[in-house]
C-alpha cells in the first residue's frame, strides 16, 4: 500500500506540484511559478546552502571530512553562484536522531534557504529529511547509506531526500560475499547499535549471509556509549562464530575490538567492522588491537574513484593542511556540485538582478542532474539513490594514528 501511495504521488508531483505534501504552497513570484514555493535572492544577497554532519564527539572525522568535501567545491566555484555569494551554513548533528531534529529546524528556519547537504548518518537523516522537506527544502545524503531512505516505499516525507552515497543493500551484500566467498567463514554474528545504519545494515547482512548458505546464530545489540562488552563477548563467544560482524561507531567499535581479546574463545575470532570506522580516531580508540582489522568500505582508490578526484585531493591538502581524514569526501563534494548544477539549471535572474529559484523545480533537477562525478557517476533513480557502489575490504595496518591513510593504513585488500 505504502509504495503504491508514494508511486502515485510521485507522479502527482511531477505533474501537478506538491500534491503530496499536504497543502498546495504553490506561488508566483517574478518571473517563476512553481507549486511548492519560491525562493527569491535580492541582487547581491547570498545564496543560503545549508550542511549537517556529525562534527563533534569519536565520530567527528566522518562528518568534517564531508564538510570539507563541500568546502572545496564552494572553493572551486570562487564562493559564487549565479553572480551572488554562497552562505555556508554547517550544523552538527552529533550523529543523533535528536541531533539531526535540531540541525534541520535550524536550517528550515533560515530565511531563503534553498538547499541542504548532508548528513553522514542515517540516524540523523531519518528525522531531518522530513522536517527540510516539509519547509521545501531539498536535502542531499553524503554518507548516509540505510536502505530506507532511498526505498520505494520510503515515507511521503522522504521525497526530497537524494544522496551520492550507496545503499547498504549493496554494502551488506559485498560484505557477505567477501566473508563467505573469500574467507571461507560458514557462522557469524552480527552487533548493531540501534541506529538506522546498524540495523538495517546488519540485516541485510544476515540475510544476504544466510542466502549464501551461511548461518547467522544471532544480531546482538549493544548501545553508543557502552563500555563493558564483556556481557555481550562472553554471549557471543558461547556460540563460536567464524567472524563478528559490527557496522557501529567508533566508541562502540573500539571497546569491542580491545576487549574481545581477553573474552576466551574469541582471541582468534575475526572481527569485521563497518564504514563508520574508517578514521584516524578508531586507531587511538582501539590502540594495538587494530592491528589487522578489517573493515567493509566502498572502493575508494585512485582506479575506481572519477576523473575529477585527483583535483579534488589536491585542494582538499592544500586548503585544510592535511590528507583526507575519512572516506566521503568525494561523495560530499558531488552532492555540493550537483546541488550547483540543479540551481543553476532552474534559476532565473529578473532585470533587476533578483534571483528566483522554485522549490519543486529545483527538487526535480537534482532528481534529473547527471554528470561524472569526483566519487564516479552521479545519476539519480526516482527514490533519490544517485551512485553507484564499488566493493571494497580494507586492513588497518599499525596502531599509531598518525600512520592514518587511506590505502596505506588501512590498505585495501580486497578486490
Amino acid at each position: 500500500m505504502k509504495s503504491k501511495l508514494f508511486a502515485a504521488c510521485f507522479g502527482l508531483a511531477l505533474l501537478a506540484g506538491a500534491a503530496c505534501l499536504g497543502p498546495a504552497k504553490a506561488a508566483t513570484v517574478g518571473p517563476v511559478t512553481d507549486p511548492l514555493g519560491v525562493v527569491r535572492i535580492p541582487k547581491g544577497a547570498p545564496i543560503e546552502i545549508g550542511g549537517y554532519w556529525v562534527l563533534s564527539g569519536p565520530d567527528t572525522a566522518l562528518g568534517l571530512d564531508e564538510q570539507r568535501g563541500v568546502e572545496v567545491a564552494i572553493h572551486d566555484m570562487g564562493g559564487k553562484l549565479l553572480g551572488h555569494p554562497i552562505q555556508f551554513h554547517p550544523e552538527d548533528d552529533q550523529c543523533t536522531a535528536e541531533g539531526g531534529q535540531t540541525a534541520a529546524t535550524k536550517l528550515a528556519s533560515i530565511p531563503n534557504m534553498v538547499i541542504v547537504i548532508g548528513p553522514a548518518c542515517s540516524s540523523a537523516a531519518t528525522p531531518a529529511a522530513p522536517i527540510l522537506w516539509q519547509a521545501g527544502i531539498t536535502d542531499i545524503g553524503t554518507a548516509s547509506t540505510a536502505p530506507s531512505l532511498t526505498a520505494p516505499n520510503r515515507p511521503k516525507g522522504f521525497y526530497g531526500f537524494a544522496r551520492t552515497i550507496f545503499s547498504d543493500n549493496d554494502q551488506g551484500a559485498s560484505d557477505a560475499n567477501y566473508l563467505y566467498k573469500v574467507m571461507k567463514f560458514r557462522t557469524a554474528v552480527a552487533i548493531q547499535d540501534g541506529s538506522p545504519y546498524a540495523d538495517q545494515l546488519a540485516h541485510v547482512f544476515a540475510a544476504a549471509f544466510t542466502k549464501l548458505g551461511g548461518k547467522v546464530f544471532s544480531i546482538e545489540g549493544v548501545t553508543p556509549t557502552e563500555v563493558d562488552m564483556h556481557p555481550v563477548l562472553t554471549r557471543i563467544a558461547s556460540e563460536k562464530p567464524d567472524v563478528v560482524y559490527m557496522p557501529i561507531f567508533v566508541a562502540a567499535a573500539a571497546q569491542i575490538l580491545r576487549q574481545s581479546k581477553q573474552v576466551p574463545g574469541l582471541q582468534h575470532t575475526m572481527i569485521y567492522g563497518g564504514g563508520a570506522l574508517m578514521a584516524p580516531d578508531m586507531i587511538e580508540a582501539a590502540g594495538p588491537s587494530i592491528v589487522g582489522f578489517h573493515i567493509g568500505y566502498p572502493d575508494i582508490s585512485p582506479k575506481a574513484l572519477g576523473k575529477t578526484y585527483p583535483h579534488l585531493l589536491a585542494e582538499y591538502k592544500k586548503m585544510f593542511g592535511e590528507a583526507p581524514i575519512s572516506g566521503y569526501h568525494a561523495n560530499a563534494y558531488d552532492a555540493a556540485v550537483l546541488a550547483f548544477k540543479a540551481i543553476k539549471e532552474v534559476a532565473k535572474t529578473d532585470a533587476a538582478g533578483n534571483l528566483y529559484i522554485g522549490k519543486m523545480a529545483l527538487r526535480n533537477a537534482v532528481f534529473a542532474t547527471k554528470f561524472e562525478g569526483a566519487s564516479g557517476p552521479i545519476a539519480c533513480n526516482p527514490y533519490g539513490e544517485c551512485a553507484k557502489f564499488k566493493p571494497a575490504v580494507y586492513e588497518f595496518t599499525n596502531a599509531n594514528p598518525k600512520t592514518f591513510k587511506i590505502g596505506v593504513n588501512p590498505k585495501r585488500i580486497w578486490p
